[in-house]
């Protein structure tokens, strides 16, 4: 997969964002049956200021999160179902999914928060904003269901524990 990553906070310099990164895309197309290098996505490592105007000016909402995601393509999923997921062509480039924010501040808080490894949460919001770029959502039960039941399958294959699992 190609993955573009713009590191514009220094924080992020000392973590494995770029590893990590391409580790959690190609999972989620081994899984999804999809070959991880007709694919491509840009990945801006910021801090919450920086997603707080994002989320600010694609939101409303002028507060920091963890990760925005902003698929390439719109996509109509209906409630419950799988997304009609892109299939390039040999010949074609690489199709481009989209483009991932994440804050390295609000990441690194929700980790010692919830008592994971930053790591593992890093993993596990990179997983799933890349389903997000395929057409996932967790707007209802349903969606959320099928969802989060991807992120548990995908991030075992990457030893990562289910994050939906407390305890």
């Amino acid at each position: 997969m190609e993955i573009d990553i713009l590191i514009e906070a220094d924080a992020w310099e000392n973590t494995a964002i770029k590893e990590i990164s391409a580790r959690a895309a190609e999972a989620v197309c081994a899984v999804l049956a999809l070959e991880p290098h007709r694919f491509a996505l840009s990945v801006l490592a910021c801090d919450d200021a920086r997603i707080a105007a994002l989320n600010a000016d694609f939101r409303g909402k002028p507060v920091p999160t963890n990760v925005l995601s902003w698929p390439s393509r719109d996509i109509e999923l209906p409630i419950g179902q799988m997304p009609d997921l892109p299939r390039p062509a040999a010949s074609d480039p690489p199709h481009e999914l989209g483009d991932i924010a994440i804050s390295y501040d609000t990441c690194a808080r929700e980790a010692v928060e919830q008592g994971k490894l930053f790591d593992a949460h890093l993993t596990h919001l990179m997983v799933h904003s890349t389903l997000h770029l395929l057409g996932f959502d967790h707007i209802n039960d349903a969606d959320a269901g099928v969802m989060e039941s991807l992120e548990t399958r995908i991030l075992a294959t990457l030893g990562v524990s289910d994050p939906y699992c407390e305890g």
